[in-house]
């Protein structure tokens, strides 16, 4: 009866009617199925608290026109025509759904019958323009033509989303697996949430506590069965969250999206090898206590973890990430009240930092040459080996500090000559130098700076392991984060 159609609204609201139906497959969603879901819509839709939050998706709809507070029967018949056009017997026009391509419901989809039939504006769907808006509809004739059965698709929709930050969090994925396991996440929250608020007399629908980006991660953290069964199959997987308010106070939307490289790292490192390193540090990634609750010890509840959202950032600041997250760079300067990364610390942290999930950042998000990720891994452990053996902290620490390009050369080619005097093999060979960090003779990788944070990383994790670094911790300045930016 059901089935998805590309659109993202309109198939997080397929999911969301499959997930109430307990049918994973929407095809399989019998037209009982879909009675049952409008039963259960329309007896919330008309009361609240949903009441009052469809504002947020469907604004002086039948569902929410304060008009009618006093007239429940016009709401009652409002819900009637819009929620179930998808019947059987339902009279068809001969202009096809732009969702679905089937004929759309000859229905006045307002009480008063005065609306074009089967003709949806912004009180019908979320983003669209009103009612005598006649831009970008073909030949000045407004609305979109829709059958039933989207049409109800779209009125399921809030169901099977999250509510954060008095707006609606639909997830949409390449996935019908995944986008079916947000639906049902978000629609079983709801379902308690909207029972809650019932019984205590409450007129709104509680909001979850995270930020639209944390949300996203955390809940596709917590999707065991489905990540095991992602991670074994190598699933291409992409993801779109869709933050938005059709509200008239002020429509917006915001795309948080997870690309195919991205997706497949975060669902490879919850597997059993990395999943140990990768959750240590998520845990340190969320916002820390600040102001009056860090003052007088009061309870706090973290809206955001850093880590979480700054990997909607990804590729393009993938240099920022490793520095922050693997390497575990401090930044002196927060960029958000409670920023956690203020306590980070390379030596502090240094039980944390893991090579094997760099490794793995490297391979599907930076799509870095395998080779190089090889010599890169030898450098650092040929560093660590030369710092440990000769107790090398100067060495260490210049390393450490490097600011420009033309100082790390000289300091490894230093080190080098130094071993040669004493009856030694060089420190670092021609051929893997050019590999880590020259494209060719003279010139320079742009992301040296990169390249020298990896190398550290393999580094620290070594001298981590060989006690050296909790040896010397006391006597190693680490350089910030705005301290390099501004190198």
């Amino acid at each position: 009866m059901l089935d998805y159609t590309g659109h993202p609204l309109v198939d997080v609201g397929i999911a969301t009617i499959a997930a109430f139906a307990g049918k994973r497959n929407p095809v399989t969603v019998t037209e009982a199925d879909v009675d049952a879901v409008v039963d259960y819509m329309q007896r919330n839709y008309t009361v609240d608290p949903l009441k009052s939050f469809l504002s947020v998706a469907f604004p002086n709809s039948g569902f929410t026109q304060p008009a009618y507070n006093t007239h429940p029967e016009k709401r009652q018949a409002y819900a009637d025509r819009v929620l179930r056009a998808y019947r059987s017997g339902t009279p068809a026009l001969d202009v096809p759904c732009v969702f679905t391509g089937k004929p759309a419901a000859a229905v006045s989809l307002d009480v008063n019958g005065e609306l074009q039939p089967g003709r949806t504006f912004r009180q019908h769907i979320p983003l669209l323009t009103g009612e005598r808006v006649v831009n970008f509809y073909p030949y000045g004739d407004p609305g979109l033509p829709v059958c039933g059965l989207a049409l109800l698709a779209i009125q399921a929709l809030p169901l099977g989303c999250a509510k954060v930050g008095g707006r609606l969090l639909a997830v949409h994925s390449n996935d019908a697996d995944l986008m079916y396991e947000f639906a049902h996440r978000f629609l079983e929250q709801n379902r308690r949430n909207i029972l809650t608020a019932q019984q205590a007399g409450e007129k709104k629908l509680a909001e979850h506590p995270h930020w639209p980006g944390t949300t996203v991660i955390a809940t596709l953290l917590d999707l065991e069965g489905w990540r095991a069964d992602a991670a074994k199959e190598e699933r291409p997987v992409s993801i779109t969250a869709y933050h938005f308010s059709n509200s008239g106070q002020g429509v917006d939307l915001k795309l948080y999206s997870l690309p195919l490289e991205i997706a497949s790292f975060v669902i490879t490192a919850m597997t059993s090898h990395y999943r140990a390193a990768w959750m240590a540090l998520c845990a340190r990634g969320w916002e820390i206590a600040w102001g009056r609750a860090a003052r007088k010890g009061e309870t706090f509840t973290p809206r955001y973890n850093l880590l979480y959202e700054d990997l909607f950032s990804l590729p393009e600041s993938s240099a920022r990430f490793i520095r922050r997250y693997l390497l575990r760079a401090p930044e002196r300067r927060p960029r958000l009240s409670g920023d956690p990364a203020v306590n980070y610390s390379i030596k502090g942290d240094a039980d944390l930092v893991s090579w094997d999930l760099t490794a793995l950042f490297l391979r599907k998000v930076v799509n870095m040459n395998p080779n190089r990720i090889e010599q890169i891994r030898r450098l650092g452990d040929t560093l660590a080996a030369y710092v440990s053996g000769e107790n090398e902290r100067r060495f260490f620490q210049s390393f450490l500090m490097a600011r420009r390009y033309d100082d790390l050369r000289a300091l490894l080619i230093r080190a080098s000559v130094a071993r040669i005097k004493g009856g030694q093999a060089p420190l670092v060979a021609f051929d893997p130098y050019i590999e880590v960090f020259e494209e060719g003779t003279d010139l320079p990788y742009t992301d040296w700076r990169l390249a020298r944070d990896l190398v550290l990383i393999r580094m620290i994790e070594q001298l981590h392991h060989l006690g050296w670094l909790q040896t010397h911790a006391e006597e190693i300045v680490e350089p910030t984060e705005e301290e390099e930016s501004n190198a």
